[in-house]
């Protein structure tokens, strides 16, 4: 009865504290899911060895006995930057604070091979919001995506060194898009914008491999999501062209990820981890924004011109495990950018990344935690050539968004845990 009692206390802990936080970050793809996992670099796929598991690698929940709670916040100071490039004013994105929370739960029987997962995470979000004087602000103003995934699982141990699991992921995907149509936002107020949401469904497998105590391979594969975004646009322009909403849809294919690590453990103290992670950002290619009724000049039908690329990064963490129960971590991540000039959009503003993270974190017989900080960095990218990646009047003809960008964040994310 105690226990139960906690366990309500710690539930409603989780439930007030994702409350406070919206599910959205800035940002595009988001790998981090739970502390211990980022202060490693998010090198965790060949480890996976608490209920984040379900996340990083669903074949990893076969390490853990009984019931098993992980949940955290996921806090943001992002801070983009963009200067034209005949030189002027630096400019910053207004949008710089964000949390995300996180929810996991794991259950394995006594008797069964069999282990059972709960995730409840944001696997992607992004909030930009430009000033209106950047000289982009044809091509983007404002946007937002929030990407919330439900995701049972269940694993197999196969032998006492093998293990595979799996799940589905069910998703709800909410975007909200703003462009101007004019140069100016004055003396005529000119917009247009998007806003949809819908629901889309994947899977995610996996498979850890510990043939030696002191090594470990893992492999998690999480797949594409289809979805298509039902909503409106709003359309505003100077008389005599009236205020105009027009229902609206567009299709959308979300990336699919593949992550293979190894763990390496000379002793029970130590756990040093590489790994490799590819998302296939090629599926953000050329979608088509359908209106119903678009009031002229609108098209019908808007081209979004993505054309993103695949791109890998690479993980790298190292866990000093101490008799006390405390442990520290550390870990580096270099993210390859993958959004070409020829389409810059800086409602992405990608580039070359550098993560750096530490952390620390204690793992008693029932409670744990886990705390790590993350400083990113991305050395200026010049941008030249660029194209709008839309153009939904067809009087417009606006120019890209050639400039230079620059990028800087600070993550703090604290996870906690509980066993009975």
């Amino acid at each position: 009865m105690n226990r139960w009692n906690t366990l309500k206390l710690f539930l409603a802990g989780l439930i007030w504290g994702g409350a406070a936080g919206k599910i959205s970050a800035n940002g595009f793809g988001l790998p981090d899911q739970d502390a211990f996992a980022t202060a490693r670099g998010e090198a965790f796929v060949a480890t996976a060895d608490n209920p984040s598991a379900v996340y990083y690698n669903p074949a990893g929940i076969t390490q853990l006995r009984g019931n098993n709670l992980r949940a955290g916040v996921y806090g943001i100071y992002l801070d983009p930057t963009y200067s034209p490039l005949g030189g002027g004013a630096t400019y910053h994105n207004s949008d710089d604070l964000a949390a995300v929370p996180q929810f996991f739960y794991t259950f394995t029987p006594e008797k069964l091979p069999l282990s059972f997962g709960l995730g409840v995470y944001a696997p992607f979000g992004g909030s930009m919001n430009w000033p209106q004087d950047t000289g982009f602000r044809r091509v983007a103003i404002s946007g937002s995506l929030k990407y919330i995934t439900i995701n049972p699982a269940v694993a197999v141990k196969l032998s006492p060194t093998l293990s595979i699991g799996g799940g589905a992921t069910v998703n709800y995907i909410h975007m909200e898009t703003s462009q101007g149509l004019l140069a100016n936002q004055m003396p005529f107020v000119n917009f247009f914008d998007f806003d949809g949401d819908g629901w889309a469904v994947g899977y995610n497998a996996g498979i850890l491999w510990q043939p030696h105590e002191i090594i470990s391979f893992g492999v998690n594969f999480r797949s594409s999501a289809k979805v298509t975004l039902n909503g409106e646009t709003h359309y505003e322009q100077q008389l005599p062209i009236p205020d105009s909403h027009s229902s609206a849809n567009m299709d959308m294919r979300f990336p699919l990820t593949v992550v293979a690590g190894i763990s390496y453990r000379p002793t029970p103290k130590w756990n040093l981890e590489f790994d490799a992670n590819y998302t296939d950002w090629s599926s953000f290619g050329t979608f088509n924004l359908q209106e119903q009724n678009p009031t002229p000049p609108l098209s019908p039908a808007i081209p979004v011109h993505l054309d993103w690329q695949g791109s890998w990064m690479y993980e790298f963490g190292v866990t000093r495990y101490f008799d006390s129960g405390w442990h520290v971590s550390a870990g580096y991540v270099f993210n390859e950018n993958s959004v070409p000039d020829a389409y810059y959009t800086p409602l992405a503003a990608d580039m070359d990344r550098h993560f750096f993270s530490l952390g620390t974190g204690f793992k008693g017989k029932t409670f744990n935690f886990d705390i790590a900080y993350q400083f990113g960095y991305g050395p200026t990218h010049t941008v030249t050539g660029s194209s709008p990646s839309s153009r939904p009047s067809s009087i417009s003809n606006p120019p890209g968004a050639d400039g230079k960008y620059g990028f800087t964040s600070s993550t703090l994310i604290l996870s906690v845990g509980m066993h009975f």
